[in-house]
């Protein structure tokens, strides 16, 4: 059973915007030092990192691509973290993933096999 749920994936017009969301259990916002991140994958491609946030402080980075248009945040108290996609183009289309780690730096987002826990995903189509 996966430990993390994704949801808000959604088809969208370009320019569109979208909410995603990612449930979690408590521990990983009450210490630990526990990291989360937002992947996504689209067909023929590797997952690459989008965006990650460490559950304690809400320190977060974002992979250049999003900078500007996405925004990741958590609400500690109700064990989800969020990321808002905002001005959306096809190449944001894919699967988006949730995912989570014990301890991290910034620069994991580009080590898919850093990442030990797992969403099931929830896809995102942007269309022209």
């Amino acid at each position: 059973q996966r430990e993390l749920a994704e949801s808000g994936g959604d088809s969208v017009q370009v320019g569109g915007s979208l909410r995603l969301s990612c449930t979690a259990p408590e521990y990983m916002f009450s210490g630990g030092g526990f990291c989360m991140a937002w992947f996504r994958q689209s067909t023929g491609k590797e997952r690459e990192g989008v965006a990650v946030i460490f559950t304690q402080t809400g320190m977060a980075n974002y992979a250049d691509s999003v900078k500007g248009r996405f925004t990741i945040s958590r609400e500690n108290a109700r064990h989800t973290m969020s990321l808002q996609l905002n001005s959306l183009t096809p190449a944001d289309s894919g699967m988006y993933y949730c995912a989570a780690v014990r301890s991290c730096s910034f620069s994991d987002l580009r080590n898919v096999d850093k990442w030990n826990y797992w969403g099931q995903g929830t896809h995102v189509t942007v269309s022209s």
